[in-house]
């Protein structure tokens, strides 16, 4: 579907997000990685990658109210505490800030490619993407890298089971899922995956299902939780950062670098895409904060276009 076609169908056909706020940017340039969103501050954190800054906006405010300077490539970023955790790819870095005034308080080398953060409640554990294949596991109390789960090559976006003790990590170079038993600190599976470039994950864990979003080509896929079968797989725009499964609508939403936001309908086994939004060129990266029912989707600074955050909300 062309470019332009696709703006038709948005005039003509409801789209199942509505834009309803756009925050500039007007510091920040090159690429914008992940984001992460504070619900009792009501601040969004932004990793501004080639701008080796952190953009922290007050949403109500519809402002950037802070920018850490000092960075070099921030990637994965986590509210965690009302502080703020920054994993840079540069440096190799985690580094622990307070929310309030934004020092820094820890730093924890990752050795290298520090990209992706999560967190793990139960554990009270922090884990990082890094390397050219590992999980680190960090306690946020010590400030201390206290393990490694090597990995067959550099991992993307990786999520934990809440009820369960795996974790699913997209290791595109592999061209595979590696399914890690984090009480082990081990692989316990390898699941080939039908596409390449498998970036982007989401977990309904509930319904035992995964969904990876793929760049060669672009798909999206749905695989079994218990099994690893590929349920399904569905086109999807290209070049996707960022997916996100809503359990309550069971929509999944996908952000897409070649300048869509796509849409699903993932009540059944294959998920039927619902709408393509015209977003702009490079605004791969998003984050859906469910409570709030809206997406913050990272837009970067490109010839006219500023770099912005444009904030959707769902229908």
């Amino acid at each position: 579907m062309s470019f332009f076609l696709a703006i038709l169908l948005c005039a003509t056909q409801e789209a199942p997000v509505e834009l309803v706020q756009t925050i500039p940017m007007p510091r920040v340039n090159g690429r914008i990685d992940h984001l992460a969103f504070d619900p009792k501050s009501g601040r969004l954190s932004v990793a501004a990658l080639g701008n080796n800054t952190v953009e922290v906006i007050d949403v109500a405010q519809g402002k950037v109210v802070h920018q850490i300077e000092g960075l070099h490539e921030p990637q994965g970023i986590l509210s965690l505490d009302g502080g703020i955790v920054v994993a840079s790819g540069g440096d190799g870095s985690c580094r622990f800030y307070d929310g309030s005034t934004f020092k820094l308080e820890k730093s924890v080398d990752c050795k290298d490619d520090a990209d992706n953060v999560r967190y793990d409640a139960d554990a009270k554990m922090v884990y990082v993407g890094a390397r050219s294949g590992a999980l680190a596991v960090i306690d946020p109390e010590k400030g201390a890298r206290i393990a490694e789960i090597p990995l067959d090559a550099h991992p993307e976006s990786f999520q934990l089971e809440s009820k369960g003790r795996r974790i699913f990590v997209n290791v595109p170079k592999a061209g595979n899922i590696a399914v890690v038993d984090r009480e082990a600190r081990a692989v316990m599976a390898k699941w080939k995956v039908s596409a390449g470039g498998n970036f982007p994950m989401a977990l309904d864990e509930p319904g035992g299902r995964l969904f990876v979003g793929c760049r060669q080509p672009a798909k999206l896929l749905v695989l079994d939780t218990k099994t690893g079968k590929e349920l399904a797989a569905v086109e999807c725009s290209g070049d996707t950062d960022d997916v996100f499964f809503d359990a309550a609508s069971k929509r999944v939403y996908v952000s897409c670098g070649e300048g869509f936001l796509d849409v699903f309908d993932a009540s059944e086994a294959a998920p039927k895409r619902i709408g393509k939004v015209a977003t702009a060129a490079g605004a791969r990266t998003c984050l859906y904060v469910a409570d709030l029912g809206k997406i913050f989707l990272a837009v970067p600074h490109r010839g006219s276009q500023p770099a912005e955050v444009r904030v959707y909300k769902t229908k």
